[in-house]
């Protein structure tokens, strides 16, 4: 039966303010175009917007940081690259804004700064809804000279840190060779690594943690995840072929599992099941709240709980959004365990 003790969550989750952590991936900006429609276009069979609105937010890999420094105060750096262009300036002063540090991202001029641009409307009677989405990104592997300053940089910062993450969106920062120097200079130091990635997840070899979701998860095994038997025969295929310490599979509406070398199983309930607006960024949430509360020196259990509860809080928001501290304890104090629900 799964239990939560509200008192030890509420005296451990301070300890998140502590741990620096450092995120290498793939970095990226969200550039939220709004507009408001009352016409067609002449031209063409396309409405016509009257912009009112840019928003811009940190993606991919860049919000899992952005989610560690919206929790730790900013103790946060971060390796990936950006291009020489537009955007460039763009992604590292909205880093900087959000306190986290930039010293070892490096410039690549062949490779776009990665953004995706999406477009929405309005109408006065209707909501605001997404139109199209524009991806700007580079896919080509590394050149060898950027990927040798990427190792340098891993090789200078892991030590300064408590904890790494390695935030793989398929853009290709994480090649093999800076995934086998990562995992190789957190071992040396002894470092907390957690592992975000989509596919080729038997790349991460021996890492301290990896947080797939249910599809990723069912691709790399090769079977669906139809109940407890088949989640079960999942973590542990999963723990066998990747090596690593712990496996924490995201279920969506049901939760999470999570399991560990030493046979330990739990399945997560999900919390405020009824309460979600947008998942967007919900799993870079569930990995900075998981990782920094690892690296706490909290159980792995209580830390799974910690960023099942953040994803609850996050999900309540339109786009990427990120919580705190504070927030999270008034969500423990408000939890109901009986019922897995969180009382507005």
């Amino acid at each position: 039966m799964f239990t939560v003790d509200k008192e030890i969550l509420l005296k451990e989750v301070e300890n998140l303010r502590t741990p620096s952590v450092l995120v290498i991936g793939d970095m990226a900006i969200d550039e939220m175009v709004y507009g408001t429609t009352d016409r067609m276009s002449r031209e063409a069979p396309v409405l016509i917007l009257r912009h009112y609105n840019t928003k811009i937010i940190l993606g991919a890999a860049s919000n899992a940081a952005n989610n560690i420094a919206s929790l730790n105060g900013g103790n946060v750096s971060v390796i990936g690259t950006y291009g020489n262009d537009y955007y460039a300036p763009i992604l590292l002063s909205t880093f900087k804004k959000s306190g986290i540090n930039t010293e070892y991202m490096v410039e690549d001029g062949s490779r776009a700064t990665t953004v995706k641009t999406r477009i929405s409307g309005s109408c006065s009677q209707s909501i605001t809804q997404q139109i199209v989405r524009i991806d700007r990104e580079t896919l080509t592997p590394l050149s060898k000279t950027i990927e040798d300053k990427i190792i340098d940089n891993i090789e200078k910062a892991v030590p300064l840190h408590d904890a790494v993450i390695l935030s793989d969106y398929n853009v290709g920062l994480l090649s093999n060779r800076v995934i086998e120097k990562a995992i190789d200079v957190c071992k040396k130091y002894n470092k907390v690594i957690v592992v975000d990635a989509q596919k080729n997840l038997e790349r991460y070899q021996g890492v301290t943690s990896m947080t797939p979701n249910q599809p990723d998860s069912e691709k790399f095994v090769g079977f669906f995840i139809k109940d407890k038997e088949t989640l079960k025969k999942a973590g542990e295929e999963m723990l066998k072929k990747t090596n690593a310490e712990s496996v924490l599979i995201t279920l969506g509406g049901e939760g999470m599992a999570l399991f560990e070398k030493s046979g330990f199983f739990e399945k997560i309930p999900v919390f405020n099941k009824t309460d979600v607006f947008d998942v967007t960024g919900a799993g870079d949430t569930v990995v900075a709240t998981y990782t920094l509360a690892i690296a706490s020196g909290m159980s792995k259990k209580n830390a799974a709980i910690l960023g099942n509860i953040a994803a609850s809080i996050v999900i309540r928001y339109f786009g990427c959004a990120t919580t705190t501290v504070d927030v999270l304890k008034e969500a423990i104090q408000k939890m109901d365990v009986n019922t897995n629900t969180i009382k507005a």
